[in-house]
């Protein structure tokens, strides 16, 4: 007699994924659409500013983002998802990494992207490891970007399919051990398309507007804010002058209230339109100058981050700015340092800003801009 034979079943585990939630609609969709394709989900925001406090002039909801406004609209859209929500406070590290680096940048004559450092030492360092504390095999975001394979085999990180919205010029800083471990649902899409699945699944934030400027800064602008948060001695004064000749126009309260290329707001009177061509923060001088002082062909790179291979001299496709559509140009290391050549010169190249390399839709890293030389 044969004895019965006895099947086991298991039941696979699903992958767990941490997703961050800032409270608007990409990240609500980008949640949802994991729990639909059957991932175990955890949903996170991370508290980084106190807008409750008297040196915040930000009225919370007006485009503001990590707000407690939108930790409540995250915390919503996670319980109608029935999924598990952390907060996390991280405004010690918000403050060290992203408004002080913020300050001291604009007194140093730099213009900074505090974007990049939240995504840097926030999004894509301490989430990580949050992930891993809660043993996750995923971190997810509502970036506007797409993980591929480069054509060299290694994990890459590809422009979204919305132009318009694309955010991979933001994640040029990114570890590229990390990109195999990273989800991004809504790259493959258009923010119009992720507002009709937002309502279709009846999330509160579908109409919700997107978050503008930065979200630390009310208002009055960022010159304002420096001067609540430093001592009035490291605001220095000092002269205006004109660009080549170094004629003195004027004078000025602080260097941290200009940044390149900027026209308006300077008090200063002249038969020519002028703008910031050049920041001399040693010194304390502005100098302003005609368009035309605006344009550099070549740029210095410091502090690169590849994430694949890089090819001395190759042509490759430079942002020098969120906004701006990119320039062909060759880049060549010299020391530690990568110098830019490109082949028409570009309009108010900023120090402080990042300088971002792509070759065709793939992101290769990038740098952040320490000088240029003008044509």
């Amino acid at each position: 007699m044969l004895s019965e034979s006895k099947t086991s079943t298991t039941t696979a585990k699903k992958p767990r994924v941490l997703v961050a939630m800032s409270g608007g609609v990409d990240s609500a969709v980008a949640a949802a659409l994991l729990v639909e394709q059957g991932y175990d989900v955890i949903g996170v925001t991370m508290q980084v500013w106190d807008y409750s406090s008297n040196s915040c002039d930000i009225q919370e909801g007006n485009g503001t983002c990590c707000s407690s406004i939108d930790v409540d609209d995250a915390r919503a859209v996670a319980d109608k998802l029935n999924i598990p929500f952390y907060v996390i406070n991280c405004e010690a590290k918000f403050q060290a990494y992203v408004i002080d680096d913020f300050i001291s940048s604009y007194l140093e004559g730099r213009t900074p992207i505090p974007c990049v450092n939240c995504n840097t030492y926030l999004k894509f360092d301490h989430l990580i490891q949050k992930m891993q504390e809660l043993e996750c095999d995923y971190l997810a975001t509502g970036h506007y970007a797409q993980v591929t394979t480069s054509p060299t085999g290694r994990p890459a990180i590809q422009t979204s399919k919305d132009d318009g919205k694309d955010q991979t010029y933001f994640l040029f800083t990114l570890n590229p051990k990390i990109i195999p471990q990273l989800l991004f649902p809504i790259g493959n899409m258009e923010k119009s398309q992720v507002r009709k699945i937002a309502e279709s699944k009846g999330l509160d934030v579908a109409k919700k507007k997107d978050s503008t400027g930065l979200c630390f800064i009310g208002k009055e602008g960022h010159a304002q804010f420096i001067s609540k948060h430093v001592a009035p001695e490291l605001l220095n004064p000092g002269e205006v002058k004109l660009y080549p000749s170094g004629e003195v126009l004027g004078t000025h309260q602080g260097i941290h209230q200009f940044t390149y290329g900027q026209r308006k707001g300077m008090g200063i009177a002249h038969n020519e339109p002028l703008y910031v061509v050049k920041l001399d923060p040693r010194n304390h001088v502005v100098w302003l100058g005609e368009e035309k002082h605006l344009f550099a062909q070549k740029l210095v790179l410091k502090n690169p981050n590849w994430l694949d291979e890089m090819i001395s001299g190759e042509p490759l496709r430079i942002k020098i700015r969120y906004h701006h559509r990119g320039a062909q140009a060759i880049l060549k290391p010299v020391g530690d340092r990568w110098h830019v050549y490109f082949d028409e010169p570009q309009r108010a190249i900023t120090p402080g800003q990042a300088a971002v390399v792509y070759r065709s839709s793939q992101l290769l890293g990038g740098g952040w801009i320490e000088s240029l030389e003008k044509k």
